[in-house]
């Protein structure tokens, strides 16, 4: 069920937090797997900031679908965007101890951004796999400043209001793509880890990260309809979409 004032939260600050999402033992094996193949496989991340970053997680484990759809977030994204959406990618970030802040920035290029109260083209997820905090680099977001037509803050602008919600491992922020987030400086001796999961519509619902590239098809037998909705394989792995054919 949709909680009202969440719902107000997201139109008014481009932002709410559910907290509790995940069960412990889920958070453990998630952050477990993450933190392993991410060392292993993973790849080092310096997009406005260092981090290890580890991609397209449903393709690596079939635990990881149950969060696309899950009954506590996803209807908060259909409710702003609609029905008619993919799931653009699903990735983690790893930031280690001493890593600095992630700069201020939009996930939506200024010539994409939407204005008012209009359906955004994306909207984005954070799923805590360990606790975050302001000590460790949780996520900061600046109330709504999707509300200002910017993609980043201006150089030297001053902002009082930002925040940096404290959340326990298995919580979740949901926040408006434009909205100005980054993350923050790990100032702990311990790993910072946590999931995103982003959501797409109208003229940009191409994938980020094409799940079906190494998706295995047996998974597919305990898939929920809206998660082959989600990653468009509801005829199957093989069948792909017009628009998941572009360069990359």
């Amino acid at each position: 069920m949709i909680n009202q004032e969440r719902l107000a939260e997201l139109v008014v600050w481009g932002f709410t937090v559910i907290r509790d999402v995940l069960d412990a033992t889920s958070v453990k094996a998630m952050r477990n797997f993450v933190e392993e193949q991410a060392f292993r496989m993973g790849v080092e991340h310096r997009h406005r900031g260092t981090a290890r970053h580890l991609a397209n997680l449903v393709t690596l484990d079939p635990m990881f679908l149950s969060v696309i759809d899950h009954e506590a977030v996803l209807p908060y994204i259909e409710k702003t965007m609609g029905r008619d959406l993919i799931l653009g990618s699903l990735s983690a970030r790893i930031v280690r101890p001493g890593e600095g802040s992630q700069t201020l920035h939009s996930d939506v290029p200024l010539a994409m951004h939407r204005y008012g109260h209009d359906s955004p083209l994306m909207m984005n997820t954070v799923w805590a796999l360990s606790d975050l905090t302001p000590e460790n680099g949780g996520t900061r977001l600046v109330p709504g400043s999707h509300q200002s037509h910017l993609s980043e803050p201006p150089t030297n602008l001053t902002l009082p209001y930002e925040m940096q919600p404290t959340l326990s491992a298995g919580s979740v922020v949901i926040f408006h793509g434009q909205t100005w987030h980054g993350g923050g400086e790990n100032r702990t001796d311990q790993l910072r880890t946590a999931m995103f999961g982003h959501y797409r519509h109208s003229h940009w619902m191409r994938f980020q990260c094409d799940p079906h590239d190494g998706f295995r098809e047996e998974w597919l037998q305990g898939m929920t309809l809206r998660q082959k909705e989600l990653l468009r394989m509801t005829a199957g792995v093989d069948h792909r979409h017009g628009a998941d054919f572009y360069e990359r």
